[in-house]
């Protein structure tokens, strides 16, 4: 040990004449684990709140999408589909019908996307038809497969006002699947029937008008994420591309990619790869607001809680500013006996942070404590009609803390340099005149 941090630990340890200083410094020390306590936890929780959203937006959503410039359909989509996939970082790709509709129910209407997927393909970018949680997606897939022919009927399913026949018809129509709060809305359940209605239309000789076709509610998607649980829907890929009138044509095709953070890049590569008229997007790109606002609160989070560790500094100033004035005969005689002018400022330098390191040890324990055990707990719950999850998540990450250490030790250090060059300017004849 140095002979500056000798001395600096013993005046930490030492019992002095005026108690009030070393209250100061247990309040100093108190505050500084406090603030980085704080800090820790508040990060953890803005940290864990954007993972479980990215993970659920991820989850129902491709990382990038390719389509036309002009909006006008893609064909060939088979082919193209199958060059693209093989390109570097693509893991999967799937082709999808996208259009706005009007979804109703008796007197309950509701503006909704409707997107018409091939299941097998849609498993392999999203995990929506994983999310099912009442009801079942098959019959979708069979919708798309189309491979099962049609059962012999009674004569009574034939008959229309038969009991028999009214189910008949209803097993007859396409299967959909629909979010869960747009469900709750149109009062819909599994096995209900919604009109949907496509504003695209189709040609008679009055005119174009709305094209309606009726569809079986097969099962309910909650994936947790609002956005597509409140205003989407969810068809096999034959019904829409029948429903719309496109014939062999899809919208977009999307893909899965093995780096999520170099979407844009592998995006880029695919619309060149593609050829002209096409363009991509992916999923930072449309969530970029979101993202945005997170990292946002982050940053006013960490500015208001830092406060606590200012707060704390200025307790270390207050208490090393008291300490220079008590010790002012000892530095007089440690000055007479050799020491060096910066030799004293170094010690109470290394005073001032030594209160920030035991205070950021001890806040930095509590803190990641206190979000592990929250966090393996769910100690904190939350309303899942609001907030689509039912705790607080906690995901504390060592950076953060690395980064509130470093800060909180370096606000430590500053605070000492205005009392440590005090007491290196101590002149011994002044200080020792009247001993």
């Amino acid at each position: 040990m140095t002979f500056e941090l000798f001395v600096a630990a013993r005046y930490l340890r030492a019992k002095r004449r005026q108690a009030v200083i070393s209250i100061i410094t247990v309040i100093s020390i108190i505050g500084v684990t406090a603030g980085v306590a704080s800090l820790v936890i508040a990060l953890a929780v803005n940290n864990g709140f954007r993972q479980d959203l990215q993970d659920r937006l991820l989850g129902s959503s491709s990382h990038v999408s390719l389509m036309r410039v002009q909006n006008d359909g893609i064909q060939n989509w088979q082919e193209l589909m199958a060059r693209l996939e093989k390109m570097p970082h693509v893991v999967a790709a799937s082709p999808a019908v996208y259009e706005q509709v009007l979804i109703s129910r008796g007197a309950r209407a509701k503006g909704a996307i409707l997107k018409g997927v091939i299941p097998d393909h849609e498993r392999r970018v999203s995990e929506l038809l994983q999310d099912v949680k009442v009801g079942s997606a098959q019959p979708i897939i069979d919708s798309q497969q189309q491979a099962a022919p049609p059962q012999p009927q009674s004569p009574e399913a034939n008959n229309p006002s038969s009991l028999e026949g009214q189910q008949e018809r209803i097993r007859s129509l396409p299967p959909i699947l629909l979010g869960k709060d747009m469900a709750d809305d149109l009062g819909a359940t599994v096995g209900s029937v919604v009109l949907v209605t496509s504003p695209q239309g189709e040609l008679t000789p009055f005119g174009i008008v709305p094209k309606y076709v009726r569809f079986k509610v097969v099962g309910i998607i909650q994936s947790g994420f609002y956005d597509y649980d409140s205003a989407w829907g969810m068809i096999s890929l034959a019904d829409a591309q029948r429903l719309f009138g496109l014939g062999d044509l899809v919208s977009v095709i999307e893909f899965k990619v093995d780096d999520i953070y170099k979407a844009a890049g592998i995006g880029q590569q695919l619309e060149e790869a593609a050829g002209k008229g096409f363009q991509s997007t992916n999923w930072m790109e449309q969530n970029k607001a979101l993202f945005r606002a997170l990292r946002l609160e982050r940053v006013v989070t960490f500015i208001t809680i830092g406060l606590i560790v200012f707060v704390a500094a200025l307790n270390i100033l207050i208490s090393l500013i008291m300490m220079v004035m008590e010790k002012t005969k000892d530095i007089a005689v440690l000055v007479s006996m050799g020491a060096k002018p910066r030799q004293v400022r170094r010690i109470f330098m290394l005073q001032g942070v030594l209160i920030g390191v035991v205070g950021t040890f001890f806040g930095l324990i509590i803190g990641y404590a206190v979000s592990l055990l929250a966090g393996h707990y769910k100690v904190i719950s939350l309303s899942a009609e609001v907030y689509s999850i039912d705790y607080v998540p906690f995901a504390p990450r060592l950076i953060d803390g690395l980064l509130i250490a470093c800060i909180a030790i370096l606000i430590s250090f500053v605070a000492t340099l205005y009392p440590a060059n005090a007491a290196a300017r101590v002149l011994p004849a002044e200080a020792l005149r009247y001993e």
